[in-house]
Formats: C-alpha cells, sequence, structure tokens
C-alpha cells in the first residue's frame, strides 16, 4: 500500500507530461495543416481546367475527374507569346543579383561593425537598427523620386539598386560575425602575417558560411515576393517581375467579366509555379538557414 502511495506523484506527473505532450503535438499539427493547406489548394487548382476550376464537382480542396495540369503549363508558356516566360527570367534575374548583392553587402558591412573599431560605429549601428523598423514600402516613393533623378525608372536597375541594401541582413551578419568568429583567432593570423583581406576570405568567411547563406535566403526570397517596388518603377510589361505580372493578369480576368475563365487557369497556375524555386531553395539549404538564425540569435 505504501509503494502504491510512493509511486502515485510520479505516475500523474508522468501523466500531466503526457498529456502537455499530446496538446503540443495536436497544436503543432494544427499550424502544420493551416499553412500547406493554401500551398495544397493551389496544386489541386492548378490540375483543373477552367471548367472545373469555378463548377468542380470534387469541391475546392480535391481533384477533379479531369487531370489537367500539363496541358495547364502549355498554355501557361504559350499564352501571349510566352511572356510569363520573360517574367520568370525577370524575376530570376532581380532576385539572383539582389540576392547576391545584399548578401554581399551584409557580410561586409557587418563583418566591418563587428570586428573593427572606428569613429561613429555606435551611432551608425543605431541608424542601421532604426533603418530596420521602417517598413520597405514607406520608402518606394522616396526611391522612385531618386531613381527618376538618375534616369533609372523603367530599368532593371530600378529593381535590383533597392534590394542591394538589407538592414537586417548587416544586422544579423554583425550578430553572427561577434558571435562565430574569436578575436583571438583574426589577432593569430595577423601574428602569422595574413593581411586583411586573406584574414577575411581565409579565416572568417568560412566561420561566416550559415549566416551567409540565411541572408542569401532572405535576400532572396524578399526580392522574389517583392510587388510594390518593381509596381512602382516599371512600366514596360517585358520588364515586370511574376508578382506584377500576375498581378496584371488578375486586372484582365476581373475587368472581363464572364469570359476570363481560362486567364484565371493560367494565374492559378502561374502562381504554383513560381513558388517552385523558393521551396527548392529552402528544402536544400535548409540546415544552413536554421543554424544562422539559431547561432544569430544567441547574442
Amino acid at each position: 500500500m505504501s509503494a502504491v502511495t510512493t509511486n502515485l506523484p510520479a505516475a500523474t506527473r508522468l501523466s500531466r507530461s503526457h498529456r502537455r505532450n499530446v496538446v503540443a503535438h495536436v497544436f503543432l499539427g494544427v499550424l502544420v495543416l493551416y499553412f500547406l493547406a493554401p500551398i495544397w489548394w493551389l496544386f489541386v487548382a492548378s490540375t483543373k481546367d477552367a471548367q472545373g476550376l469555378f463548377a468542380g464537382s470534387s469541391g475546392a480542396m480535391w481533384f477533379d475527374k479531369n487531370f489537367n495540369l500539363i496541358a495547364n503549363i502549355q498554355d501557361l508558356f504559350a499564352y501571349n507569346g510566352g511572356e510569363y516566360v520573360q517574367w520568370l527570367g525577370n524575376s530570376l534575374l532581380y532576385a539572383v543579383s539582389g540576392g547576391l548583392g545584399a548578401t554581399a553587402i551584409s557580410v561586409l558591412a557587418g563583418y566591418g561593425f563587428a570586428k573593427y573599431k572606428f569613429r561613429g560605429r555606435n551611432l551608425t549601428f543605431a541608424l542601421l537598427l532604426g533603418a530596420v523598423m521602417v517598413p520597405m514600402t514607406a520608402l518606394v516613393i522616396p526611391t522612385f523620386i531618386l531613381m527618376s533623378n538618375l534616369k533609372l525608372t523603367d530599368t532593371v536597375w530600378a529593381v535590383i539598386l533597392p534590394s542591394l541594401l538589407s538592414p537586417f541582413g548587416v544586422y544579423l551578419m554583425r550578430v553572427y560575425t561577434a558571435e562565430a568568429v574569436p578575436d583571438e583567432l583574426l589577432d593569430a593570423a595577423r601574428v602569422d602575417g595574413a593581411g586583411e583581406l586573406r584574414t577575411f576570405f581565409q579565416v572568417s568567411l568560412p566561420l561566416l558560411r550559415p549566416a551567409l547563406v540565411t541572408v542569401l535566403l532572405l535576400s532572396v526570397v524578399g526580392t522574389w515576393n517583392n510587388y510594390f517596388l518593381p509596381l512602382a518603377m516599371l512600366s514596360t510589361e517585358r520588364l515586370y517581375p511574376l508578382t506584377v505580372g500576375i498581378g496584371l493578369w488578375e486586372q484582365l480576368a476581373s475587368s472581363n467579366n464572364g469570359g476570363g475563365h481560362s486567364l484565371w487557369s493560367l494565374i492559378v497556375v502561374g502562381s504554383f509555379i513560381s513558388i517552385i524555386p523558393l521551396v527548392v531553395a529552402f528544402l536544400t539549404l535548409q540546415k544552413y538557414w536554421q543554424g544562422g538564425l539559431s547561432l544569430g540569435s544567441l547574442k
């Protein structure tokens, strides 16, 4: 009897812990379903023809009797002389060039803030932190005026140049560098006769790879999904990225009353194709991305 009494608190604690684990797993499962449901709907809708998209017999979340994905993709790439392919190439150009440039600037600036002492460093970094708080949409109009004065509006540079600035990327690289690159390691490299450039590229940069990939992913995704900046900067359709191009199709389909059903099919499958590069990038570089965020948050 005494043994049963002694074991009762432990069993009670185990039962409570088990209930908490069940609740946590159920909550995480609901979150997974919440985030995956739009992607699942987008994939299912991409397999339907125009009639099945609006009046399918299987509901919005399940496949129709006609699996039309391949035909929809063919129509997408052939529509209006293949303008979707042009927009896809533009998005790749803006995202890759803007992402690589923003990553390079963020790495250099963050490393400088973390490892070099200069007059005004704290004030400059405080201004940088303030820039993180400013919404990017609030800067579109001043950026448009600047680009207009430089005669760069309606060119690819009007999208690429503003994308090179990433205050959050600089902040993340500064915090990560301070944690991941010991000052003693840099001093040892300098004692061995290595210059500043050699010390950076051969000693520091390999240690910064997780944060570098993190900033690259965030910059590429931000530029890829950017809508308001290219909408304000560009007026030539052949320069549009996917976000603005698909938005243009949506306006055309909405203004076409009942005759835009086929265009809605292209909008849906075009939206589905546009997320595939981002999904592949995240799945491929996931371990570096997670490592960069976790270590960078220790500061």
